[in-house]
Parts: C-alpha cells; structure tokens; sequence
C-alpha cells in the first residue's frame, strides 16, 4: 500500500505553515492543519505522481515536484522562505 503526506514549514517565520493548500495531481488536495501536516492519499498504485504547493511565500506561488513511489509511505516536506525553498523525502 503506498500513501502520502507532508509538512510545510516557514523558514523565515521559523514555524509550520498552516492552512497551505497541496494537491496530489489527479488524486487530491488537502489544507495543512496547525502544525502544517497534511495526509494526502492513501491505497496509490506504483508509478509518479505530481505534488503541487501553493506556499507563504512572495515569490514563491507555486511548488511543483514529480515523485516516484515505489511502495510504503512517503514524507514529502517543505521547506519554503521568500528567498528559498527545498524538499526532501522524509520519513
């Protein structure tokens, strides 16, 4: 079964970033909760998807990532400031 979330923080707040909207291209969207943690799917075949943020940030409107998932659950967070923005696979 392979399953994704993420977590968005704001670098230069030092802090989650709630109510940040994410979508899972052809699956989902969620909103972050208060501590900037969403649950996007669950029960994914194998194959690439497209995640999409839309974060806090002056320049940065829009965040794309194609990932490939294999099997498991996938962590997908966000680091995002008005000068920068960086992801990586959690776990």
């Amino acid at each position: 079964m392979i399953s994704v979330s993420t977590h968005v923080l704001d670098t230069s707040a030092g802090r989650a970033a709630s109510g940040v909207r994410v979508e899972l291209l052809g699956v989902g969207a969620a909103t972050t909760d208060a501590d900037g943690r969403a649950r996007l799917a669950e029960g994914l075949a194998p194959g690439e998807y497209v995640l999409v943020f839309h974060p806090p940030s002056p320049f940065f409107r829009r965040v794309e990532l194609t990932i490939a998932l294999e099997d498991g659950h996938y962590h997908v967070p966000l680091l995002v400031s008005p000068y920068g923005c960086a992801s990586y696979r959690g776990s």
